[in-house]
């Protein structure tokens, strides 16, 4: 809102074709849902296309996993003194400059206005109170205060309901090391949703981190 006048129609109206190329959806999409989404949900709102790119190369967390242990092994070079260049294939960017203006605020107790993940606690009617949001707060020395958030409409608020499930259940899972559990976590998560798909993926995810997962090979679960 600019002075109390919502502008999200406008900007839509604007600059939609440019939001819908760099999120990866369709502009008539973002229009029916009247938001600007998160790149992510590309992943649930386009999952059997994307799924199809990522069959015919190489996966993201292997790239990823390649670039930092280039990175770990130039950063413990006492000579560098410039930022690598392979840091900008990382991804992430802008976190740093996040970081430091929350840390900014909560030492200045200025109340500027940040992005954070903070406890419902009511914020977003139909989450939990205890389910971890991500909004706009005034953030000061005393923590961040959520500022008061609209209505979400049903067919965005059953998407966050969803992960948020599949969330707690992966928590109880891991904490647990019951295998019930994890299976109904990955049955509930949206990009899943299938049982025999579930039940092979559990086994093949344990598999492949059994040295860090030592809760579920402890005879715990079934």
């Amino acid at each position: 809102r600019v002075d109390g006048t919502d502008v999200l129609p406008e900007l839509l109206e604007a600059h939609g074709d440019e939001i819908a190329r760099s999120v990866g959806l369709a502009r008539r999409l973002i229009d029916e849902l009247g938001v600007i989404p998160s790149y992510y949900l590309h992943y649930f709102y386009t999952h059997d296309r994307i799924l199809a790119e990522q069959l015919v190369g190489v996966p993201r967390a292997a790239t990823v996993a390649e670039i930092e242990r280039d990175l770990i092994q130039m950063y413990s070079d006492p000579n560098l003194v410039e930022k690598p260049a392979l840091l900008e294939q990382r991804g992430g960017a802008f976190y740093s400059e996040a970081a430091i203006g929350l840390v900014a605020s909560l030492a200045s107790d200025g109340g500027e206005s940040q992005v954070v993940d903070v406890r419902n606690n009511g914020t977003i009617e139909g989450m939990a109170d205890d389910d971890v949001i991500e909004v706009l707060a005034r953030v000061g020395n005393g923590g961040p205060a959520p500022l008061p958030q609209p209505r979400v409409a049903p067919e965005l608020l059953g998407l966050m309901q969803h992960v948020s499930a599949y969330e707690r259940l992966a928590a109880q899972a891991a904490a647990t090391g019951d295998r019930v559990t994890a299976r109904k976590a990955l049955l509930t998560h949206p990009l899943i949703g299938q049982h025999p798909l579930s039940e092979d993926l559990l086994d093949r995810l344990l598999e492949a981190g059994a040295d860090h997962l030592p809760q579920f090979h402890a005879g715990i679960g079934g």
